[in-house]
């Protein structure tokens, strides 16, 4: 799914069940030969504010006018890790390609699959997320008991 994002910059962002296909195919078929960097991001919950329509209006008198209130209701939107990874294809002097995969949630659901056999680049850079964010990277070379 392309997602624009603040920067101005599309991401792809990838189900963990297919990312390892999917890099597969950027590598072998689109040509994305080289991982420049990869890192993490810590998605903190969010606090939705939802209005909600009303079957009967609900009015208020406020300053001696009466309006029409609706009805707003909050929601916590749990939080996710991500990693994210900036890929180029040097022989097509093309890039940066950046894809992204999340999370369960921030705690206790942390695998992703890791990249490693598909860019060798990602080893190091994996293991320093691993390490600063706690992503576990099922398939990493360092990854004890995964």
């Amino acid at each position: 799914m392309c997602q624009p994002s603040p920067s101005g910059q599309h991401s792809l962002r990838l189900a963990p069940d297919r990312a390892v296909d999917v890099a597969k195919f950027l590598r072998d078929e689109l040509s994305f030969d080289f991982l420049s960097n990869a890192t993490g991001v810590d998605w903190p919950d969010k606090e939705i504010a939802e209005k909600v329509k009303v079957l009967h209006q609900v009015t208020k008198t406020v300053d001696g006018v009466e309006q029409t209130v609706e009805e707003t209701r909050k929601r916590i939107e749990p939080g996710c890790l991500e990693a994210v990874y900036h890929l180029y294809s040097v022989a097509l002097k093309q890039g940066p390609l950046t894809i992204r995969m999340r999370t369960a949630n921030r705690t206790d659901q942390v695998e992703l699959p890791s990249l490693t056999p598909i860019w060798r680049s990602a080893e190091f850079q994996e293991r320093e997320i691993f390490d600063l964010f706690g992503i576990v990277f099922i398939g990493h070379p360092d990854c004890a008991g995964c």
